[in-house]
């Protein structure tokens, strides 16, 4: 264990930029994919068709292939993004798919009754998508959601192929040099990322408890 509290700063350094690039990708992601998924459901055709296009594209793509893109090819299109911004983009723009079928399964769950209830109280698509369908379609999905973002954090490893020195590229690091603890710098490694997906985890029970749908 001393190779692992001897790289204590080298391993919170790329927990750090692990759980920078969860949050920043996580939070963009659930709200990109709400936008998505409401336009999933949306009474404009058009719409419809760009959202589906765009969820089977990308959730059917590899995560690893959305990063080339935005940081190898993008860069010959446009002006080169840092490397991080490119890996929170790629990360939020994958996660958002997964995020977006979840809400369109949550919304789906929602009774039919509470759209027509609102539409006769006089709401337009809008008001009704957002006062009262998907707040109930959001506690139907909660465990799902959850395992996207587990997933999500998972995920931030495969930035470390793109020059972003995130947890497991630290870890890779450390293992390289010191060939006789490799078991330890891995345990070591693992330990940080349970220090995400447990919370998660516990953090999904509690709300999916307090926010209990009854059908």
């Amino acid at each position: 264990m001393n190779a692992v509290l001897d790289n204590l700063p080298l391993y919170f350094r790329g927990f750090g930029v692990t759980l920078a690039l969860f949050l920043i990708a996580g939070s963009a992601a659930i709200l990109l994919g709400s936008i998505v998924a409401a336009m999933r459901i949306s009474p404009v055709p058009g719409l419809r068709g760009a959202a589906a296009v765009y969820t089977e594209a990308l959730r059917n793509t590899p995560l690893t292939l959305v990063l080339v893109f935005f940081v190898f090819v993008l860069p010959q299109l446009a002006p080169r993004l840092p490397y991080f911004v490119s890996a929170c983009v790629g990360l939020a723009l994958y996660t958002a798919t997964f995020v977006a079928e979840a809400l369109r399964s949550g919304v789906n769950g929602v009774p039919i009754g509470q759209a027509e209830a609102a539409r006769s109280l006089g709401m337009g698509f809008g008001q009704t998508l957002t006062q009262v369908v998907f707040p109930q379609a959001f506690r139907m999905v909660i465990p799902p959601l959850v395992n996207v973002l587990v997933a999500l954090a998972k995920n931030t490893s495969v930035a470390g192929g793109f020059f972003v020195a995130e947890l497991f590229t630290v870890g890779k690091g450390l293992a390289n040099a010191n060939g006789n603890n490799i078991i330890p710098i891995l345990l070591g490694v693992a330990f940080f990322y349970l220090v995400i997906t447990i919370p998660l985890g516990i953090l999904s029970s509690r709300l999916e408890k307090r926010w209990l749908v009854v059908q």
